[in-house]
């Protein structure tokens, strides 16, 4: 092979990798949109991977998101983890992961706020008098998530990107495999681990390790610290590939199982403008409390807490606090609110 030649794949190389290890860490930051990005030699495949994931919702923007990206401005992105393929299911599911990322290119630093799945509320639109926030998807599709996530937290929700299950799985798969340092131990469905010790999974056990919940003694927070572990494993493999077939793949299970409002020329804005702001990555989580109606464990977040989390979110991206009262809106009288801290407090 020539000098020449051997530049040549080097510089083809180096720009998809980087890429697509923007993608995957953007995919760890909240923002599951991918299979956009592309060399120019394959940039029609990346137009085609576009409209495929892309998907507009029927939600008004609350502001500019154009002129947001233009000017390079703080934006948010809600990421939606469906259970859709999760376990051999089709039906529409529900979002199981809710993380708001907030990307701020003032400060170079993104924050993940994360929401619990049994967060109850009175979701826009529905009959029900109350509902977990994660239901929302079922009743809506990613319209009503959207909305219910505006709700509750007053704040602008600026883009979505969704994944199914069963894409975590394959996209593990895509890479190679994950190294973990398992933060408990415990042993459910493929995967058996013990905390503390490194251990390599393939997609079908970093799915059961990702999705595991009643065994965690944080529930369903110590499941979203895991998901965010897994996600952060599959872009720190993707940075050390250097076949551009690998890459390929990647892409290409990106596209199948992903669904995003970011246009072509959206992600392009982001890969050049604010992927900076993965240098200082901090998480956050609406803080509840534990509740039951009709003998079913709800999470309940309180007015105080819900103003905490609007404001931080809303500091994040340079706006004013939240003017909402934020009343404890469950609509039901008689929850029992359990007397314990709330979980992680």
């Amino acid at each position: 092979m020539s000098d020449h030649t051997k530049h040549s794949v080097g510089a083809s190389k180096a720009p998809l990798r980087k890429i697509c290890c923007t993608i995957l860490l953007v995919l760890f930051l909240g923002a599951f949109y991918a299979s956009g990005f592309y060399i120019h030699g394959l940039l029609s495949t990346a137009k085609e991977s576009i409209q495929t994931t892309y998907k507009k919702t029927k939600v008004k923007k609350v502001r500019n998101v154009s002129s947001v990206l233009k000017q390079k401005k703080p934006i948010s992105i809600l990421l939606l983890g469906t259970d859709t393929g999760d376990l051999g299911r089709s039906d529409t599911g529900r979002t199981d992961t809710m993380i708001v990322a907030t990307i701020n290119t003032t400060t170079n630093r993104t924050t993940l706020t994360s929401i619990p799945r049994d967060t109850t509320m009175k979701i826009p639109g529905s009959s029900d008098t109350y509902d977990k926030i994660n239901s929302a998807y079922t009743i809506g599709g990613t319209s009503m998530a959207i909305k219910a996530v505006q709700k509750l937290l007053d704040i602008p929700i600026d883009y979505y990107v969704l994944i199914n299950m069963s894409g975590l799985k394959q996209i593990v798969d895509a890479v190679g495999g994950i190294t973990i340092t398992p933060t408990l131990t415990f042993q459910y469905e493929d995967a058996n681990v013990v905390k503390g010790q490194k251990v390599t999974l393939n997609g079908k056990q970093a799915l059961s390790y990702a999705r595991m919940r009643h065994d965690d003694p944080l529930n369903d927070y110590g499941r979203q610290k895991r998901q965010r572990q897994v996600i952060q494993a599959i872009a720190k493999k993707a940075m050390n590939f250097s076949s551009l077939s690998k890459y390929d793949s990647i892409l290409n299970t990106l596209k199948s199982n992903m669904q995003t409002d970011l246009s072509y020329d959206d992600i392009w804005a982001l890969e050049t403008n604010y992927k900076d702001s993965a240098k200082s990555i901090s998480s956050d989580y609406l803080h509840c409390k534990n509740g039951w109606y009709d003998e079913a464990s709800l999470q309940i977040a309180t007015s105080d807490e819900r103003q905490r989390i609007s404001n931080k979110i809303r500091a994040e991206l340079e706006l004013n606090d939240s003017t909402s009262t934020f009343e404890d809106d469950t609509g039901i009288a008689d929850i029992a609110i359990s007397t314990a801290q709330s979980i992680g407090q």
